[in-house]
């Protein structure tokens, strides 16, 4: 019997190849001669770089960077080097969790994240995996790219800035410094939004208020995130404005898409391709995924569900296995999952079902129990 477990992470517990790994120790015994694949899984957000590294074998890299605000921030990313490949969350260096209880939407900036993207190309890595969720900026990326090497100028000729409060002084582009090796990378991005860059549905309208964007600058603010884009569009010769996920963590998108050549795409479908799951799904008979919490929002593009629509792809039974199961999960049901568990055993709080060690050993238990049923119909 050929078994492919691809979980998500029980945030706070265990990791993705952990709970897979827990899984996978439960079918063994009791059939010890199944072929049994663990692959890691994330949806492009917050733990993808984590799952990423630890199934693929790679390493966690630290680097003292600019944060969103004035302090700096050891922000961490993976790195793999067999494939040249860094797996980057943009968050490390200038998420909203960073900015704390500050918000200032016009000083906070993604300078930092072109400095991981330094760093990691002086390494050797020519490949970028990068999760753009969970942003504190609406600069549309000009304090990223200005880390690597674009210059902003405004109509003195002198750099307009890092941060959003730049956006309206920029009159032209100049990439004379710009790093060369970037003319060798390819950048992948994990992108789950659609909006574009300006307008009712952009980046400032949309996103802008929980960063802090108050209703009296997001008109003056979105007006110049739309000077810079035709700035952009003046010295790119390409215009992405209006492209899906442009608007994508403050104007990030856009900045990847204009000047990067950056392929957005779906988070989950990012990290399907990137380990390969569809060549292990090939010939399975039976898929374990899951995670934290099952409910109706599980339905709706998380990793599950897309791990489920791949194994129906290849004709394969999907179990899923979660911390809790809430109302609402049985819209999985609809979606894939064949059947889903809680692997609580018996009552007991919170922090004791979050203790990884107690987790590892209900994951185990409750998977026995599912591979004996299954068994027993062989």
């Amino acid at each position: 019997m050929k078994i492919v477990i691809a979980i998500d992470s029980l945030k706070g517990s265990l990791t993705s190849m952990e709970a897979g790994g827990a899984i996978r120790e439960g079918i063994l015994h009791v059939l010890p001669d199944s072929e049994v694949i663990v692959k890691p899984l994330a949806d492009g957000g917050e733990g993808t770089t984590q799952a990423l590294v630890e199934g693929l074998g790679g390493e966690m890299v630290r680097v003292n960077v600019h944060g969103p605000l004035e302090t700096s921030v050891n922000a961490e990313y993976g790195l793999l080097s067999g494939s040249n490949t860094a797996i980057m969350e943009m968050a490390a260096a200038a998420g909203i969790i960073l900015a704390g209880k500050e918000k200032r939407p016009l000083d906070a900036t993604t300078y930092g994240v072109g400095e991981m993207i330094k760093d990691a190309v002086k390494r050797g890595c020519r490949n970028f995996i990068i999760g753009i969720g969970g942003s504190a900026t609406n600069d549309g990326g000009i304090g990223m790219l200005t880390a690597l090497g674009y210059e902003f100028l405004d109509r003195q000729g002198n750099q307009a800035g890092i941060s959003a409060s730049a956006l309206g002084e920029i009159c032209s582009v100049r990439a004379d410094h710009v790093l060369p090796e970037l003319a060798e990378c390819q950048f992948q991005i994990a992108c789950d939004v659609t909006n574009p860059l300006c307008g009712p549905e952009g980046a400032t309208y949309i996103y802008g208020p929980q960063k802090g964007v108050t209703e009296e600058m997001r008109g003056r603010l979105d007006a110049a995130m739309a000077s810079f884009a035709r700035v952009t569009a003046d010295f790119t010769g390409t215009d992405h404005k209006d492209s899906k996920g442009a608007g994508a963590a403050g104007g990030l998108g856009f900045a990847f898409l204009s000047y990067l050549h950056g392929d957005l795409q779906p988070g989950i479908e990012l990290v399907l391709n990137a380990v390969d799951m569809d060549s292990a799904m090939e010939g399975a008979d039976l898929v374990f995924t899951g995670e934290g919490r099952l409910d109706g929002q599980t339905a709706m593009g998380k990793a599950p569900v897309g791990i489920a629509a791949l194994a129906k792809k290849h004709g394969a039974r999907v179990v899923a296995l979660a911390g809790a199961v809430i109302k609402g999960a049985e819209t999985c049901n609809e979606n894939g999952i064949d059947a889903f568990f809680p692997i609580l055993r018996r009552i007991m709080t919170l922090d004791e079902a979050m203790e990884p060690e107690q987790a590892k050993e209900n994951m185990i238990r409750t998977t026995e129990q599912i591979m004996r049923l299954i068994a027993a119909f062989r």
